[in-house]
């Protein structure tokens, strides 16, 4: 019955380490990728706004976002961008 005891505890402080690492792994992925979101709506502006042009605007977006679905799958729609 000892080692079940001693099994438990160390089993108990390992998963908190996998947990507290889980987190802040996902923590800095929400945080990267609202960064990326952000600066892709950023740039998407800048160039629209350099157009002075809503149509080009339009073609840039419709553009874009079939180039990065291309290259990186779902999530990149017109809508999206």
């Amino acid at each position: 019955m000892g080692k079940i005891t001693k099994t438990t505890g160390i089993f108990d402080k390992v998963s908190g380490l996998i947990e507290q690492a889980r987190r802040k792994v996902a923590t800095t992925i929400n945080q990267e990728m609202v960064m990326l979101y952000w600066n892709i709506g950023k740039t998407i502006k800048e160039e629209i706004i350099k157009s002075k042009r809503a149509e080009y605007g339009k073609q840039i977006v419709h553009s874009l976002s079939g180039e990065l679905a291309q290259r990186y799958g779902k999530g990149f729609a017109e809508q999206s961008l």
